[in-house]
């Protein structure tokens, strides 16, 4: 402690001085902070929310206060003779959804028009990173002012993390902030091409498993290392269908069509898609849904693409449920020959 009773600690990377005896909620308040709309790591350990008002803070303490922002990638039965969307759900970790098409909130103009996107696209799910609060400024906008938790699902994400401790940490600090356990999962192995490092991948997801997490796991085209993410506990396999962020389109069919057929969760392209006709052949190779950023924040009109995308991925739903016709060397025609005159 100083002469002066203060103490002194680091928040978020920058040298602070406290009085003595001031708890963590008293420090949020102090900053400008909601308690409600934030987490904190003291230590490296994870401070439950319900206990940031008991926690006095000590000398040399060192706090991570983080929120979510825009973020992600740099996503007939019954016999009837007309199949339609609406009756057509899809299922991850007991969880349903209508919409198989998931949207990330990062690269947009502003929160205003990333929220209009995610309204064109019908999408119910959106991914979101986690970064550390602007102390310097706590009234800047925050992504939950615009896009309701409560009406949409965040599934927080882990981008931009290259070893398999700090992908667990982010996470943790995700699931205190606002309680979600379904969560994406990415372990880059290098920023060049943004290939996921299986690896530490394969290492993070058994533990966030083991912790009660429910891992939807960014991984490479590979059937052998899809079986073994399931195996150790991923609840959906988010296959690349190319390098993030580079709108090449679905570059492996193949691949993914075996991760597909040997995939007992949910499958979902994940990053390459650029337009429309991407997402519709991600879904007709039997994807259960898509899995997109880039391809709408950038497009020159991303409300309009955002409405595009949607479109594309029932329609590709569709055409995968209907079955299409078989491929031939040669021309048939449709007309029937008898009675030509």
């Amino acid at each position: 402690m100083h002469s002066d009773g203060t103490i002194s600690i680091v928040v978020n990377g920058g040298h602070k001085r406290v009085r003595a005896g001031m708890t963590i909620a008293d420090l949020a308040s102090e900053l400008g902070l909601v308690p409600e709309k934030v987490a904190v790591e003291r230590n490296l350990e994870v401070v439950p929310r319900s206990t940031i008002a008991q926690v006095c803070l000590e000398d040399g303490d060192e706090l991570e206060i983080v929120h979510f922002v825009g973020g992600g990638d740099h996503p007939g039965p019954g016999g009837d003779a007309v199949a339609t969307v609406d009756e057509d759900r899809w299922t991850v970790a007991g969880r349903s959804f209508r919409s198989r098409l998931i949207v990330g909130t990062g690269k947009y103009k502003d929160f205003a028009q990333n929220a209009a996107a995610l309204e064109a696209s019908g999408a119910e799910i959106v991914t979101v990173a986690v970064r550390r609060v602007n102390v310097s400024d706590p009234n800047v906008p925050m992504l939950t002012d615009f896009i309701d938790p409560k009406k949409v699902t965040y599934l927080p994400n882990t981008a931009g993390c290259f070893t398999a401790e700090d992908a667990i940490r982010t996470l943790r600090l995700a699931r205190e902030a606002g309680g979600w356990d379904l969560v994406k999962l990415e372990v880059l192995g290098e920023a060049r091409t943004l290939y996921p490092d299986m690896v530490e991948t394969l290492r993070a997801t058994e533990i966030l498993a083991k912790e009660g997490f429910l891992p939807m796991v960014y991984c490479v085209d590979d059937p052998i290392a899809a079986r073994r993410l399931e195996d150790v506990g991923a609840v959906a396999i988010m296959p690349l269908g190319a390098p993030i962020g580079s709108g090449l389109g679905i570059q492996n069919q193949v691949t993914i069509r075996l991760i597909v057929e040997g995939a007992k969760v949910p499958v979902l392209v994940d990053a390459g898609v650029g337009a429309a006709s991407d997402a519709a052949v991600a879904m007709e190779l039997g994807c259960d849904g898509v899995l997109m950023n880039t391809a709408i924040a950038e497009a020159k009109d991303p409300v309009m693409m955002a409405a595009a995308m949607k479109a594309a991925v029932e329609a590709g739903r569709l055409s995968y449920r209907a079955g299409r016709m078989g491929k031939r060397r040669y021309a048939d025609p449709s007309s029937p020959l008898a009675g030509l005159i």
